[in-house]
């Protein structure tokens, strides 16, 4: 809501990604805008305070059963630096046959929610192939508040800038297979909306100088960011000079990339003299933000002084100089977030008449062990989409020395990297230790490498940054490391060889260990494996991959075998689909014996690709495919349509130019149909009633010229028609309502032997000779009969010679 006296600025975004933003832009006090955090500038505080609201939606998807993450929704969405809030407003709603779904069941909706790279996301509580880093993600469950309508929201304070990903799907279903039209699909439609909030000319603090503030009765805070740039290893933050009513009634906090939160990094100014709140280890090429905020109940103006002072860690014993070119301004954005922001390098920062920013040399001594070493590169040789391999130079085969750390710097492209697997893999060579036992650990941290001196504990966490631990020795000579959906940015392995003693791990003398180093970026976790399927999957301009698993395996890589099907039930299914089409061949002998020769040929067709098809579509490792599996999926569809086809056409008992007419006409119509839609209920149904129609026209004309209900025979009706048309009915009735994922191997078994049955109880039997009357018999007396000679009847002599072989007397 716009309350009195806010200007608001509405414009139209541009849109990006398949998604539109309307930019809303408020001005007003500041503890109306973002419940009292003040954007503070100068000496003084500004009467007014900006920020901007921004919008983005999504066009609303048709939500599947979770099976796989094949089977989810993807959503992707920007969230723009110097964010305070981020809402998503999420939109659910039924639909069923092109109108509300009011009478559609309800089912739960699951969102979840990640920062850098889609979820990886477990709803089945399967096992993860080994050595598979799991990142966590939030989690949401939408209940329906409405019959046909809900809606949820997700708040998020100071969220992370940069990538976020909405993964949305229904509950595991149990796996119905339906007709494509049979009856009108209940479908459930998601649409995520995001609003976003964020500040406007952040003060930026540079590294050595003081910038002066005051702080006034009304404002509970004012905020600050400060560039940090590649190879800092400490930010310290100091407040200094702060005068206020009751001492320095201030808290200091910094965050990482956002606005502080609550419980980030702070330090009570009350408690602590000087107030210096040291960050170790910040994230390289990063922003951090600074919040000043004030005691709660504290009346009247604080006055203060904030500085930042960076410690290079090429150089641990002196802080970062004020504007050290080389460094810092090559590393720093060229803009910041006022307009027309400064290019670090270029001028000083601007200084205002009353000297609120100066320089300050401010002595720095570094903790031992800050010292940061060289960072070797890693060449990126792209392969393929998500196939992409890290070499190293002068290896794979790298030297770790005992008394330094071994790093290596992996970066990942955004977005293009984050929709696949990061592999590590590390061998060490056992003949290159000498015997002694030693042991080489690695660190994996995202953005900053970890290279900590203490050696009593071996980890690679810290009160501010999670990392992932491998380790190599003697008897495990092998680590792997894998990490579906990584976040992209730079990835730094720090690796260091390590002694055990009796006091714990030590440092080696004179023991250079040696290890086989090799990264690389995959579709899926070892190509799914032989039970799954690696795919390749698009959301708008996003591309991830996921495994989807076939023969009751599950899992992140398709190693969970804990419903998995066996061999003699794979071997079971298949022999049952294949060896129930034999049921054609009674069908095809009476076919046959009738004369009907085509209707043979049309089963015999039938049966051969229907009884190869299931043989290749089979989802486990018994499979047996002839030639490719869309041509086999197609003459089996067309021979079952041809099939029903050509009987009924049969029944009809048409001249036999007008059958073999319609024979051809429906052959050349089903297959632009099946090409069309194969799945479509139309397509078994359109033809059949068509063919329905004409044997009834047929059989009604024929019983009103005979007068005689047709066929005229009761033992037709009772012993062939009667029990073929009930056999054909629960066909389809299984076919149309029983059959599932789990009972498809014998519900459709069932299915192939009763249509194949019915075929034979249908088709009418052999057609009888012409009943019309021959010549009369003639008297006796004079007549003359002219034999011709057969062979110049079938052609095969000349007519010109042709002669009268004999003149019969009557």
């Amino acid at each position: 809501m716009v309350g009195q006296g806010v200007e608001v600025a509405v414009g139209m975004s541009c849109r990006s990604n398949g998604m539109w933003g309307v930019r809303v832009m408020k001005r007003g006090s500041g503890r109306e805008q973002i419940t009292g955090v003040h954007v503070c500038s100068g000496a003084q505080p500004p009467p007014d305070g900006l920020f901007v609201t921004d919008y983005f939606t999504r066009t609303p998807r048709k939500l599947s059963p979770f099976r796989s993450f094949a089977s989810i929704e993807l959503f992707h969405f920007n969230i723009p630096e110097d964010t305070v809030i981020a809402v998503w407003n999420l939109i659910t709603f039924k639909e069923q046959g092109g109108t509300f779904g009011d009478q559609c069941p309800d089912r739960s909706i699951t969102v979840y929610f990640r920062s850098g790279a889609p979820s990886v996301i477990n709803p089945l509580h399967t096992h993860f192939p080994r050595d598979t880093a799991v990142p966590g993600s939030f989690a949401l469950t939408l209940t329906w508040t409405l019959p046909n309508r809900t809606t949820g929201v997700f708040n998020v304070t100071s969220p992370l800038p940069g990538d976020w990903f909405l993964a949305a799907h229904l509950p595991k279903d149990e796996g119905k297979i339906s007709v494509k039209g049979l009856y009108e699909e209940c479908q459930y439609l998601f649409q995520p909306q995001l609003i976003v909030q964020r500040l406007v000319n952040i003060a930026v603090l540079y590294p050595g100088y003081v910038t002066e503030q005051s702080m006034g009765p009304h404002n509970r805070s004012c905020l600050y960011k400060v560039f940090v740039p590649s190879y800092t290893s400490r930010v310290l933050v100091e407040v200094l000079r702060c005068r206020g009513a009751e001492g320095c009634p201030l808290w200091l906090r910094a965050r990482a990339k956002a606005p502080p939160l609550h419980n980030s990094t702070a330090l009570d100014c009350r408690e602590h003299s000087p107030c210096q709140l040291a960050l170790d280890l910040p994230f390289w090429q990063h922003w951090y933000y600074v919040l000043v905020e004030r005691h709660p109940g504290v009346p009247g103006t604080i006055s203060f002084q904030v500085t930042v002072q960076l410690t290079d860690c090429s150089r641990p014993s002196l802080a970062r100089p004020p504007f050290l070119p080389s460094s810092a301004s090559m590393n720093m954005p060229h803009s910041f977030g006022s307009a027309g922001g400064l290019v670090l390098g270029d001028s000083p920062p601007p200084t205002s008449p009353n000297g609120t920013k100066h320089p300050v040399p401010i002595p720095v001594a570094s903790p031992a062990g800050e010292q940061c070493w060289p960072v070797r590169p890693t060449l990126r040789n792209e392969l393929d989409t998500f196939s992409v391999h890290f070499y190293i130079f002068f290896g794979p085969n790298v030297s770790v020395p005992p008394d330094r750390p071994a790093v290596f710097v992996i970066n990942l492209l955004p977005v293009l990297d984050s929709g696949g697997v990061l592999n590590l893999e590390l061998r060490l060579n056992v003949s290159s230790l000498c015997g002694e036992n030693v042991t080489v650990f690695g660190c994996l941290n995202h953005e900053v490498p970890l290279t900590s001196a203490d050696n009593a504990s071996v980890t690679c966490e810290t009160e501010s940054l999670a990392g992932f631990l491998l380790s190599v020795n003697t008897t495990a000579s092998l680590s792997r490391l894998r990490i579906p959906y990584p976040q992209t940015g730079s990835w730094y392995l720090s690796l260091r060889s390590l002694c055990a003693t009796e006091h714990g791990f030590e440092p080696c003398i004179n023991v250079t260990a040696e290890v086989y180093l090799r990264a690389y970026l995959s579709p899926c976790i070892n190509d799914c494996g032989i039970y799954g399927q690696c795919k390749l999957l698009r959301t708008n301009n996003y591309l991830y991959a996921a495994c989807e698993c076939k023969a009751g395996w599950n899992g992140w890589g398709c190693t969970d075998n804990a419903e998995a099907f066996s061999y003699g039930f794979q071997l079971l299914s298949t022999l049952l689909l294949c060896l129930s089409n034999v049921m054609f061949v009674p069908p095809v002998a009476i076919a046959v014996r009738s004369h009907y020769l085509l209707e043979a040929a049309v089963y015999i067709f039938t049966m051969f690709f229907s009884t190869f098809y299931h043989a290749c579509d089979q989802p486990g490792i018994v499979v047996f495919c002839i030639m490719e599996y869309d041509v086999l999926q197609f003459c089996d569809f067309l021979g079952s349509l041809m099939s029903v086809w050509v009987t009924v056409i049969a029944m009809a008992r048409l001249q036999p130019v007008v059958k073999q007419v319609l024979y051809l006409l429906g052959a050349m119509l089903l297959s632009m149909a099946l090409q069309m839609d194969r799945h479509g209920l139309w397509n078994l149904l359109g033809p059949s009633l068509f063919a329905l129609g004409i044997m009834a026209i047929a059989w009604t004309a024929r019983t009103i010229r005979r007068r005689h209900c047709y066929p005229p025979t009761w033992k037709r009706w009772a012993f062939y028609l009667c029990p073929g048309a009930l056999i054909a009915a629960a066909a389809v009735l299984l076919y149309a309502f029983v059959e599932t994922e789990e009972n498809y191997f014998y519900i459709h078994s069932i299915w192939h032997l009763l249509i194949a049955g019915s075929v034979g109880f249908l088709l009418p039997p052999r057609a009888k000779t012409s009943g019309r009357l021959g010549p009369l018999p003639r008297r006796k007396g004079c007549g003359y009969q002219l034999c011709i000679n057969e062979q110049e009847e079938l052609g095969l002599v000349d007519p010109a010679v042709a002669s009268i072989n004999s003149i019969c007397t009557s």
